[in-house]
């Protein structure tokens, strides 16, 4: 087995229920083209299944990587260095910090699907975010991850 080129990474795909949403997305779509004919029901069929697909596909893309001394999350990336000691949120935790105790001007990358998540607290003083909170379906291999990082940067 190859080492990876990255301590962790992870790909917050979309569950597998999402894909089958996207066909019935495409059945409701030949039902609406159906009193044009045939080709137009199989046109609505195939797009409005690729269409929900890509959109579906698009939303799951977003990757979480530890890279180079670096946590990369999604559009965000912050050095390791600035970050505090992560804390694994179980699914309540998780929920409530995405909920009422959640603070405005935190940087959250959030996944309703993923009940599991990290919470990072930012300890830059010039960075106005107070933490990061990050949804992952592995949370102390990210927690370890970003230890090792710290510890070797």
């Amino acid at each position: 087995m190859q080492p990876s080129a990255s301590p962790y990474e992870e790909r917050l795909t979309a569950p597998r229920s999402w894909w089958l949403i996207c066909a019935l997305v495409g059945v409701a779509m030949a039902l609406v083209l159906l009193p044009f004919g045939t080709l137009p029901l199989l046109g609505g069929l195939v797009g409005g299944t690729a269409a929900s697909a890509v959109l579906a596909s698009s939303y799951g893309s977003v990757r979480i990587r530890v890279v180079g001394g670096a946590l990369i999350a999604g559009e965000a990336k912050i050095p390791v260095s600035a970050l505090g000691d992560a804390e694994i949120l179980d699914p309540e935790e998780a929920r409530a910090w995405r909920t009422y105790k959640a603070d405005t001007r935190a940087f959250m990358l959030l996944r309703a699907y993923i009940p599991r998540a990290l919470r990072i607290p930012v300890t830059d003083p010039a960075d106005p975010t107070p933490y990061l909170y990050l949804s992952t379906r592995e949370p102390e291999r990210l927690s370890a991850a970003l230890e090792t990082a710290r510890t070797t940067a």
